[in-house]
């Protein structure tokens, strides 16, 4: 199997951001959401990405766009 090096395998790739006028959108007030508190929400909403979907959609999107997938090492018996 090809050795893919550290740097490659843990580059990071965005998916989505999250901003005041995302808050706006949905009806939020945002006077007075300064960075701490969108960094938090950020990362909660992260946290619930992960929770809920994240892995599913990783796992249908990757094979609609034919990411093949390692074969197991099987034996013959």
């Amino acid at each position: 199997m090809k050795k893919i090096s550290r740097n490659v395998l843990y580059k990071k790739f965005p998916i989505t951001t999250i901003c005041r006028a995302d808050l706006e959108n949905a009806g939020f007030d945002t006077k007075g959401v300064n960075d701490g508190i969108m960094l938090k929400l950020s990362s909660k909403m992260a946290d619930a990405y992960c929770e809920s979907g994240f892995w599913e959609g990783l796992e249908i999107i990757a094979e609609y766009l034919g990411i093949k997938k390692h074969q197991e090492n099987k034996t013959v018996e």
